[in-house]
């Protein structure tokens, strides 16, 4: 037996006061004169001897009142941890889920209301010198530091749901991240442990940590939500019809008919529509737009879906653009076809350099760059390429079959390209074009059973190599590339086998020309993520932005305004947001007072299953089963709170039983007292 307050032991020196009085009994006594004294003497025994046992029985009950009333106060309990120690005192931290989908209902009311009640019960489990952590999904700072009981209670009653979304492994390593010193430590996570709460992986934690798992019992409801959209042309031009890609997702067990769409842009009414979605299952639909002006886009797409609506909408934002840059580096020979190509459409803005006079600071002002029969590759065009490919650049390479084997083999391998393996000057037609490519999508109204394809009268073929990732395009005969696509980092490399010229071949004279070089180029046009998710990205990657010495650029959203954190690589501009973004919605990034980007920020779809894990699955998550973690569950419908903690923790307590104990007692000293008397005989005379 152990005791949670050992110093109160001290106060047994009490039990002295009624033994004093005992040894010393000050009552005074009252002669009594009898007229016949014949038999006093047997009388006295009998009655002394009773009066004794009397007041043994009294001492002996006020002994054992003392006893367990001070006991009562030093609190034994028989340790049901023996690795816990009470002297070292308590750090507590308590973790309740204020996800969107705490926001749920059961008969006790929002799941987040009971959160709080089953937060204030652990509270009350504790004593008054331990020490509290509060912990939700936002992880806010001032949640690291440690509270007492009062100042905990005030803070769980501020608590409000939240955009923010957590797994599990998150969690458990933010309480741990609190425990310091020799101090017990105790860990508690509140919530109705969505699916994708705890995940699939298995939860790692301290084994000095004793965690216990407070599940809250939600009904399974039916949902849909906005899961993503994205756009089939790359491009956005001004007054041009557009289509858009959604996505919904529907993680009910019944099919959901005729769900309403509609589309709105900059607050405009675009595009209405409906879908089904299946149980369980997702489902794609296409609605088409039109006459779009020049700027920043805010698109939203929303269903109508109840009773949760927090998924509802999808934010999104895009810019149009007046035009295209296209760079043409061009050798000795004349670049009519280039020019002839993009300046018959006011969309693209070419600017064609000759291979000899190269700014290389200007490549990232550039969506694509085409090399167009330079004669002399150098190793340092060919580094500034790489760079501009790795940041995201498109590179078309079309050669001039006259240019030295050995130089031009040195200038692809530097971009990690195969190498020249010959030139064949055999007239050949191209036997193959890759339909299915997205490159060719929505190019051909209908496909002819014999397509004229391009001739190619001098071309290389270059060396096959497993190693370096291609998607062909168009192949000549035996499956030899004539036109192919090798996505590196985040660009891309399109290579040809042979040039423009008319001893070349046809290309720059087939049908099939104009198409594939504009598609090339939408392709290639950098474009910003559509959206981000609060607490899941954190990083805005935009252009390079050119800042002065005491430049810096905002965020700016309803009511927001951050300066976030800047750095710029390889050739762009990087926010670090961190946790700013709390909330979904529209932000200007203002450079002064020009908008340089808008960014969309939504609500992580995390929330939107709204399945839940059982307790074998929670345990096997831990590694119950094998017993590589202790973990506790409580069954708040089973079992109150504050009793199952102070079993677990404390082991079993014994005050109340010394303070039942310790009032019996005094009620048999009453009793011995008032209705223990000692009987005289009565003396004839």
């Amino acid at each position: 037996m152990n005791f949670l307050y050992p110093g109160f032991l001290f106060a047994l020196l009490a039990v002295s006061i009624p033994i004093i009085v005992h040894l010393f009994n000050f009552r005074k006594f009252k002669k009594v004169y009898f007229s016949n004294v014949a038999f006093l003497k047997e009388v006295k025994e009998q009655n002394s001897s009773r009066e004794k046992l009397k007041n043994l029985l009294i001492l002996a009950a006020r002994i054992l009142a003392i006893v367990f009333l001070v006991l009562a106060f030093a609190r034994p309990f028989i340790s049901g941890n023996a690795e816990t120690n009470k002297a070292n005192g308590n750090i507590i931290s308590i973790y309740f889920d204020n996800s969107y989908s705490m926001d749920a209902v059961n008969k006790e009311g929002s799941l987040l209301d009971e959160a709080k009640r089953r937060a204030k019960e652990i509270v009350k489990a504790y004593q008054l010198n331990d020490r509290f952590q509060l912990l939700t999904n936002d992880f806010e700072g001032k949640h690291q530091r440690l509270l007492n009981s009062e100042e905990f209670i005030q803070a769980v009653d501020e608590v409000k749901i939240s955009a923010a979304s957590r797994n599990l492994q998150q969690v458990v390593n933010r309480q741990q991240g609190v425990f310091t010193g020799t101090a017990n430590r105790y860990a508690y996570v509140i919530s109705d442990f969505q699916q994708n709460f705890a995940g699939k992986e298995p939860i790692k934690k301290e084994q000095s940590t004793q965690l216990a798992l407070v599940k809250l019992s939600a009904n399974e409801l039916p949902n849909i939500s906005v899961d993503s959209v994205w756009f089939l042309s790359p491009v956005h031009q001004p007054n041009v019809s557009e289509k858009i890609i959604v996505r919904l997702k529907n993680f009910g067990n019944e099919e959901a008919k005729n769900v309403p769409l509609k589309l709105t842009i900059n607050n405009q009414q675009k595009a209405v529509g409906s879908i089904n979605v299946a149980a369980g299952a997702t489902a794609i639909d296409t609605l088409s737009y039109s006459g779009l002006g020049l700027g920043w886009q805010k698109g939203v797409l929303s269903i109508k879906d109840f009773p949760l609506t927090f998924d509802d909408e999808l934010n999104f934002s895009f810019q149009v653009n007046a035009n295209q840059q296209v760079l043409s580096i061009n050798g000795n020979k004349t670049a009519k076809y280039i020019e002839a190509l993009f300046n018959a459409d006011p969309y693209f803005q070419l600017t064609s350099v000759s291979e000899n006079n190269i700014n290389y600071a200007a490549f990232s002002n550039y969506s694509l760059i085409i090399l167009n029969g330079i004669a002399q590759p150098s190793s340092g065009l060919a580094q500034e390429l790489k760079n501009y490919v790795n940041n995201g650049g498109s590179v078309v390479v079309l050669p001039s079959t006259s240019v030295d084997i050995g130089t031009y083999s040195a200038f692809l391998n530097t971009l990690n390209l195969p190498v020249v393996a010959g030139l064949v000057t055999e007239p050949t037609k191209v036997s193959q074009i890759e339909l299915k490519h997205p490159l060719f999508k929505d190019v051909f109204e209908s496909l002819p059973k014999n397509m004229d394809l391009p001739l190619a009268n001098r071309y290389f073929t270059y060396t096959d190599n497993s190693r370096i990732a291609k998607e062909p395009l168009l192949q000549l005969p035996a499956g030899k590339t004539y036109l192919a696509r090798y996505p590196m980092s985040s660009g891309q490399i399109f290579l040809a086998t042979t040039g423009l010229e008319e001893e070349d071949g046809n290309l720059s004279k087939h049908p099939l020309f104009v198409p594939l070089m504009y598609k090339i180029a939408f392709e290639s046009a950098k474009d910003q993520p559509l959206f981000y998710t609060i607490s899941k990205d954190n990083l805005i990657t935009l252009p390079s932005v050119k800042l002065g010495a005491n430049q810096s650029l905002k965020l700016i959203g309803d009511g927001f305004e951050v300066i976030p954190d800047i750095s710029h690589q390889n050739g762009k501009t990087l926010l670090y947001v961190a946790d700013q973004i709390q909330k979904s919605g529209f932000y200007n990034v203002k450079k002064a007072d020009s908008t340089i980007a808008l960014v969309a920020f939504n609500d992580d779809r995390a929330e939107s299953n709204m399945k839940y894990d059982s307790q074998a699955d929670l345990e096997e998550r831990f590694g119950e089963r094998l017993g590589t973690s202790r973990i506790n569950f409580i069954d708040v419908k089973k079992e109150n709170i504050s009793s199952a903690i102070a079993e677990k923790n404390n082991g079993t307590e014994l005050w109340k039983l010394c303070l039942i104990l310790s009032l019996i007692f005094i009620a048999a000293e009453i009793l011995l007292v008032r209705f223990y008397r000692i009987k005289n005989k009565h003396i004839g005379t």
